[in-house]
């Protein structure tokens, strides 16, 4: 226990006060003193599969390189040039309110850099109001996120590893879902994940803000946040206010216009 005590303290103290002389030690992946203990907890966590052609019945595109996946892969280096300048590692994605696509968005991004061959990257999702992550992913029933953050699972039996770079933690529907955000135990639990695996980069599916104040109470928890927003859906005035809130809290790295419609070119 208390192995395991000093190693989130130490986590917590990497990500809020890592030095200039820990940036840049690498050209694409944010630094990781990753450990054999880590590396081995990674890999024995239980693997998915995914079918190409499901993915994108779910608009994931960027299983592979393709004209479809440039948009997030050139996300993917803004992204990590962000996290390796700062010394960031966790990222939340949000939105002013439902069907913007931002799990979609998360799941892109996460495949894209999950590509790059030095990255160990985690999903976690934290939108219990209106999960949807198990089902674009096909991962079953048997993932719910919302045990370990109550403290009655342990994580790797709600955590699936995708190939060597991605791991997903899923959930469900959830009552109370802001009560587990407000609480202390979620930041420990995150901080313990954090500290066990030694993911490169966390990226956290959180529920829109202006539904309710789920995201809101767990943003302290991370290091900087991406808006996502649907064109014809979100209004200038509902992304202001997501952005006025965040910026008061958070690093807002910018607002991503989802869901656009280009007119065909001949």
């Amino acid at each position: 226990m208390e192995r395991i005590r000093e190693a989130i303290e130490k986590a917590r103290q990497e990500r809020q006060s890592a030095g200039p002389q820990h940036q840049n030690q690498n050209a694409t992946a944010v630094p990781n003193p990753a450990t054999a203990a880590a590396t081995d907890d990674w890999i024995s966590l239980p693997q998915f599969e995914v079918k190409p052609k499901w993915l994108k019945r779910n608009r994931i595109m960027t299983l592979e390189a393709s004209p479809q996946a440039t948009p997030f892969d050139v996300m993917r280096t803004k992204l990590l040039h962000e996290m390796r300048s700062n010394s960031w590692r966790r990222v939340a994605f949000t939105s002013p309110g439902t069907e913007c696509g931002k799990s979609t968005v998360v799941l892109n991004l996460a495949f894209s850099l999950a590509r790059q061959s030095d990255l160990r990257v985690m999903v976690i999702e934290l939108d219990f109001r209106t999960p949807s992550i198990a089902r674009m992913l096909r991962l079953g029933d048997d993932t719910n996120f919302a045990k370990v953050l109550s403290g009655n699972a342990q994580p790797r039996d709600h955590i699936k590893r995708y190939k060597a770079g991605l791991a997903v933690a899923a959930s469900k529907d959830t009552p109370n879902s802001a009560e587990l955000l407000h609480g202390t135990k979620a930041a420990h639990v995150i901080d313990a994940i954090e500290a066990q695996y030694q993911p490169d980069i966390m990226l956290f599916d959180m529920p829109p803000v202006l539904i309710a104040d789920d995201t809101m109470a767990f943003i302290d928890q991370v290091d900087a946040t991406l808006l996502v927003g649907a064109a014809e859906a979100s209004t200038i005035d509902d992304i202001g206010r997501c952005k006025q809130e965040l910026e008061a809290r958070t690093n807002l790295l910018g607002v991503v216009l989802n869901k656009c419609r280009y007119p065909e070119t001949s």
